[in-house]
């Protein structure tokens, strides 16, 4: 595949870019798909991006398609009714009756098999070979790879994301938007499961992983032509835009994320208060407090996720988090024959927020302390194996300034890791 940049713009370090330039950047975009049904994937609310602004400005440059749909690759999130997807997008209801009555805003559901298309497999003999020596057994045999029929039927692909720091991938966006953004359950659980065997400090802001490989595989045998808009957020505004093909956009994306999205630290911090802001309203989500910290903890040091908003663990996935708790990964593989009927994504997640550790002679021995400070109760984080803490007791002011002493308060966790200088 030629990997080709259509456009891209850079914003100085610490400035953002303005209207223009990002109007200008999206203008290679204009006549492309004349005549063609397009089917724009977005991101959900669990991300920061000026997703209103660029709705606006894609919906003008792409004025000539023949349809128009935005589909939120939601991976398992909870759909979104028609006022979230309002939200979401920046518009009225009577905007979307009138000024967008042409344009078609949809959820994934990866759920239902009748909304899923078949495209391909990827044999077990290739898994094990970009799983390396992160292959288990657990992974399974041949992957399915499936995605939302809507993205076979239509002529052309776009991805309109924001790159971070992740904690499965190494760097989110790109084709991370087809799975496991619009996928079956298959790529979304094998992928997790690769990422938990990896861990956390192995991967999250790494930019080639075996999980990322995996995913570029899977890409190979989506029929339909891909573009990507990819996205370096800071703040509420855009530091980087590059618009090309999906490797060439999302490798340049994450080159400058690696330079805006870490902050690099001295020595590790016994004691974090990770924030985790409103836009994650489940501990699904809101986990990446602990990701994006975890690799900047020390060894017996406590994590407190401070989310005094929360009160979900999981709409889709809580029967199972419950059952099951958080462990770490060789907890799971010590006795997988208990754990052998949970989703590998499931298992994956608790293993994520929990952090890395031992399981010796039948005890659990965890890296680190996690503590949930919300409104989920001590006796549910009790029998979720985290700590717990009553967030009204906690003045996140309390934390601040204390980094000479090992304390470190962070004010809105989740998309800017933290890392050690000598763990580079």
């Amino acid at each position: 595949m030629n990997q080709i940049l259509l456009a891209q713009a850079r914003a100085s370090s610490g400035a953002l870019l303005g209207v223009e330039r990002l109007h200008q950047t999206l203008e290679a975009l204009r006549g492309r798909f004349t005549g063609q049904k397009v089917l724009v994937l977005i991101p959900d609310h669990t991300r920061t991006l000026p997703l209103p602004q660029l709705f606006r400005m894609l919906v003008e440059v792409l004025g000539d398609t023949a349809k128009l749909d935005f589909m939120v690759a939601l991976g398992t999130h909870p759909a979104l009714d028609e006022a979230q997807l309002h939200k979401l997008v920046g518009i009225t209801a009577e905007e979307r009756g009138s000024q967008f009555a042409h344009v078609g805003l949809l959820n994934h559901a990866w759920q239902d098999p009748d909304a899923l298309q078949t495209v391909g497999v990827v044999p077990q003999s290739k898994v094990r070979e970009i799983a390396g020596e992160r292959w288990h057994p657990t992974l399974g045999a041949d992957v399915q790879v499936r995605l939302n029929k809507r993205a076979v039927e239509v002529e052309q692909i776009l991805i309109l994301g924001p790159t971070f720091p992740h904690e499965v991938v190494g760097f989110s966006g790109g084709a991370k938007y087809l799975f496991p953004g619009i996928s079956g359950a298959e790529m979304i659980n094998v992928t997790h499961w690769l990422g938990a065997l990896a861990g956390v400090r192995n991967t999250i802001g790494i930019k080639d992983t075996p999980v990322r490989a995996l995913i570029h595989e899977a890409a190979k045998h989506v029929p339909t032509p891909i573009t990507l808009v990819s996205l370096v957020v800071q703040g509420g505004g855009l530091s980087g835009v590059f618009v090309g093909d999906h490797l060439s956009a999302w490798s340049a994306a994450a080159d400058l994320s690696k330079e805006r999205h870490i902050v690099w630290v001295d020595k590790p911090f016994k004691q974090v208060l990770s924030c985790a802001p409103p836009m994650y309203d489940e501990l699904w989500t809101a986990g990446k407090a602990m990701y994006k910290l975890d690799p900047a903890l020390a060894d017996g040091g406590e994590l407190i996720i401070h989310a005094p908003h929360l009160d979900t663990v999981s709409l889709v996935h809580g029967k199972y988090i419950y059952e099951i708790g958080y462990h770490c990964v060789p907890y799971f593989l010590g006795q997988w024959e208990r754990f052998k009927h949970v989703p590998l994504g499931v298992i994956a997640h608790s293993t994520h927020v929990r952090g890395g550790g031992a399981w010796v002679d039948g005890v659990e021995q965890p890296r680190v302390k996690v503590t949930l400070a919300s409104r989920i109760s001590p006796e549910d984080c009790a029998r979720l194996n985290l700590g717990y803490l009553d967030p009204n007791t906690i003045n996140p002011e309390d934390f601040a300034g204390q980094e000479d002493q090992g304390v470190l308060l962070v004010r809105k966790a989740g998309e800017t890791l933290y890392r050690v200088k000598e763990t580079a």
